[in-house]
């Protein structure tokens, strides 16, 4: 009886069911979009391409555990490959059901003088590869290579001389083939093949190899991994199958699916609670405008009971709707999403996306729950007292405080105060941005709950500029809002919604870019910088550059991630310590580093520089050692040379560079800094190291305003898929401004009705409500104001040392603009379609 009577109410209730549905449609896509990029992460399926042919691929093992107490101790990922020995080849060769095993060797190269960077490997490891020669024959000495024929410049043919930048060099090569990948998709990325010898000298380590291909037909690949894992027992491997293999090839997928995992549970997180605030709010402001329909029911023989069924019957009905349509929704969003990531070089295109159910029922699940909570929540009063009761309410409901609703809004603002201090006193740099989300969120479900006295105060504070603008209209405006605080809160919590988070994620994005772009600059004091197309640059350049006329300091310059082992750093998270290798001549002069104790030039052999904070931390000074993990897994124990202040949130241990050098991925120094003479221009300094890399093919020199363009490039790119994220829930949040308002508008046609028939006219009444959506935007977003700041101030604190956020103030204005717009246009167009209807059988209603 009472199921047949939710689906006769809904289909009377059209516009109210529409709201809840598109609440929760869109609710559920945006949560099992982020839930599929979630188990994207998680699987990180990378099918191979360019070692299709290997049924195994044995690669260094680049897990690395924290040290730590506990049974728990944290997993994290090295930085740089771990390369394996060559005399490893054999001993997996050795291994009974192998077939073939063949070292990899793969390194950076690049065809001048297009100078386009690509992958470069040894022929021996072709046979793997779907590559066939079209035309000629294997590079058999040293100077031969077989060139991708996507990569040949135009006209060449077997025989013919080309320049090759490669480990920092750039050699004249004689084309002995073009090879030709099998078609089909998944093609893999152009190369270029060398001779086995060549490749060995140019790769970053002579005698070791990226990986190990192996083929073993007929074998079960399960038990022979095994096998191969106990061959090379006590060496650091991993052997990989399946989809998996895809990670030799692309070694940067393994970090970016903790990164993606990362990304996704950060805004899935801030999807869920943005999702069931919208949902509960809405559902919640659709039960509550039932209270006279319930209190009839009520007084007409239906039990409590009944009515809970028919609430919860309804809501089911709306939420399995909308389940059913996110089954659709839902993939297509996180596969958009997913594009967007691949384009903005978040993730590597080799990486497939996953969608399965997971995603589905826990998007489902949790909004069925909001949904039900919300439904039942708003409609409890109207069930729990006596009808007479209930009918007195309807009219007027003002009644709104209860001890779990001020204990919850308690715990929500308590939250918040902690996370900002926790972002002011704790957290420095780009670090401190973790907290900002869920402190927006915790402010603002504290002041929601606490939404009816907050607005009723706010109206009392903004009635008399209202009623000096705006008149009669403004002064009924005012009182609609006072004697409507419950409703008028209910409409003005998703305003505080969309321009908190419109405010507070924006600006966190803008202060963190521009916190790290004035890090960026501040440390540099180089007027130009020298790089290579194909990785890294020649350390003997660095001489030749120093002997230039004009130029003042040059320093080779390489960076890294690792992780201080001894003494134990507490403050060390999964992302580890930034390392920074650098010429000790020089270093001074091109870098903003100003040593406290000790001196630069002493960095040399086996020492590091560490920041103040760091030396601190660690109880170390000049003199006093510590031990290293670099980021392929070498350990290395440095003597501290220098002690020198850095800015908070973006330390870096300084190492020689011939150190750090040694155990990144080129094994070269990726740039070298070079500062002006006194008296000399910068623009006469590139113009001489631009003579210089003309007699280098493949270098290329940059002025210190194009470096620091190219850094505002990449953390602008990075910091882009946050503004698309953010800009998918403050438009799902519009949403929720538009639902509420016109549901809101739409209860109140008797009112309006019953104002024509005492004489008001249309124009008065859409005056009126007019000023009345503008008083309630301007209480939303107040309220968001607020909510932004508290973490939007602790943030500044934490980033630039500052109260306020930095970046554009037309994100304010536009973010006030568009909440105001959006509120007005979602009141007045309801409004004039109600005002529309006869007067009488308006008040009817």
């Amino acid at each position: 009886m009472m199921g047949k009577l939710a689906r006769r109410s809904l289909r009377h209730r059209t516009a109210t069911f529409t709201a809840t549905f598109l609440a929760l449609l869109l609710g559920a896509t945006i949560v099992m979009a982020c839930g599929g990029l979630m188990e994207t992460g998680i699987r990180n399926n990378t099918p191979p391409r360019r070692l299709a042919g290997a049924d195994l691929v044995v690669t260094g093992d680049r897990s690395y555990t924290l040290p730590g107490d506990g049974k728990h101790k944290r997993k994290a990922v090295l930085a740089e490959r771990v390369e394996l020995d060559a005399a490893d080849v054999d001993t997996v060769r050795a291994v009974p059901g192998v077939r073939t095993a063949v070292g990899e060797r793969t390194f950076d190269a690049a065809v001048l003088p297009a100078g386009d960077r690509v992958q470069a490997h040894g022929w021996d490891s072709a046979a793997l590869t779907p590559y066939t020669l079209a035309t000629g024959t294997a590079p058999a000495r040293g100077g031969d290579v077989v060139l991708d024929a996507r990569l040949a410049p135009a006209g060449t043919t077997v025989g013919d001389r080309i320049r090759i930048a490669a480990h920092g060099t750039a050699g004249t090569y004689r084309v002995t083939g073009l090879a030709r990948p099998a078609g089909g998709g998944g093609a893999p990325e152009p190369t270029l093949f060398f001779s086995t010898a060549d490749a060995d000298r140019l790769s970053a380590r002579p005698g070791a190899v990226a990986d190990i291909a192996a083929t073993a037909p007929g074998t079960d690949v399960t038990a022979l991994r095994g096998k191969i894992a106990a061959a090379l027992h006590g060496r650091p491997v991993t052997v990989l199958a399946g989809d998996d293999r895809g990670a030799a090839e692309h070694p940067e997928v393994i970090e970016g699916g903790s990164s993606l995992i990362a990304l996704a549970g950060a805004f899935g997180g801030l999807a869920v609670a943005t999702a069931a605030f919208v949902v509960g709010g809405t559902v919640g402001l659709a039960a509550q405008q039932r209270h006279r329909e319930l209190a009839l029911l009520r007084a007409i023989g239906a039990t409590r009971r009944q009515l809970r069924r028919l609430v919860l019957g309804e809501t089911l009905l709306i939420t399995v709707l909308a389940a059913a349509g996110t089954w659709f929704t839902g993939p297509l969003a996180g596969r958009w999403l997913f594009d967007r990531l691949v384009g903005f070089g978040t993730v590597n295109e080799t990486v497939e996306f996953s969608q399965g159910w997971i995603p589905a029922v826990t998007a489902a699940g949790a909004l069925l729950l909001t949904a039900v909570a919300g439904g039942l929540l708003g409609a409890w009063r109207a069930i729990r007292i006596r009808p007479t009761e209930a009918l007195g309410e309807a009219a007027g409901r003002q009644r709104w405080a209860s001890a779990p609703r001020l204990i919850l809004a308690a715990l929500f603002l308590a939250g918040a105060a902690a996370l900002a201090l926790v972002t002011a006193l704790v957290l420095r740099g780009p670090v401190a941005a973790s907290t900002a989300g869920p402190t927006v969120i915790c402010a603002t479900l504290g002041l929601a709950l606490l939404g009816p006295a907050l607005t009723k105060a706010l109206t009392v504070l903004l009635q008399w500029p209202v009623r000096l603008l705006a008149g009669t209209a403004g002064r009924f405006a005012v009182l609609n809002c006072r004697a409507r605080a419950v409703r008028t809160a209910a409409v003005a919590t998703p305003v505080m919604l969309a321009s908190g988070i419109a405010t507070g994620m924006l600006y966190l994005q803008t202060t963190s870019v521009d916190a790290s772009e004035r890090a960026f600059t501040d440390g540099l004091r180089a007027d130009a910088v020298i790089t290579s197309a194909a990785g890294g640059v020649d350390p003997a350049l660095l001489d030749r550059v120093r002997a230039l006329p004009g130029v003042a300091a040059a320093t080779a310059y390489v960076t890294s991630t690792g992780y201080v082992e001894h003494p134990r750093d507490t403050d060390q998270d999964k992302h580890g310590t930034a390392l920074q290798g650098v010429s000790a001549d020089g270093a001074d002069r091109t870098l903003a580093v100003e040593p406290s104790a000790g001196t630069l030039t002493a960095l040399r052999g086996t020492t590091a520089a560490l920041p103040e904070a760091t030396a601190r931390r660690l109880h170390r000074g000049v003199g006093d050692s510590l031990r290293l993990r670099l980021g392929d897994g070498a350990t290395v124990d440095v003597r501290v040379v220098a002690v020198f202040p850095a800015r908070a949130g973006y330390e870096s241990v300084l190492t020689p560079v011939g150190l750090l050098a040694l155990h990144t991925l080129h094994g070269l120094p990726a740039r070298i800094l070079v500062r002006a003479a006194d008296g000399t221009a910068p623009d006469r300094l590139t113009a001489a190291l631009g003579a210089l890399a003309a007699d280098h093919p493949g270098l290329t020199v940059t002025g210190r305003d194009g470096v620091a363009d190219g850094h505002a490039r990449d953390t602008r790119t990075q910091a882009s898929i946050n503004y698309l994220i953010t800009g998918m829930l403050v438009a799902y949040t519009a949403l929720s401004v538009v639902n509420t308002t016109v549901i809101s508008v739409r209860d109140r046609r008797r009112e309006l009705g019953l104002q024509r028939l005492t004489g008001a006219t249309r124009g008065q009444v859409l005056r009126m409500m007019s000023v009345e959506a503008v008083l309630v935007a301007a209480i939303g977003v107040i309220l968001g104001t607020v909510a932004a700041a508290t973490a939007l101030v602790p943030f500044a604190l934490a980033a630039t040392g500052g109260f306020l956020p930095t970046g554009p103030w037309a994100i304010y204005g536009v973010t006030v603009a568009g909440a105001v717009s959006l509120t007005l246009v979602s009141t007045v167009m309801p409004v004039w379609a109600a005002l529309r209807v006869r007067p009488v059988a308006a008040a009817a209603v």
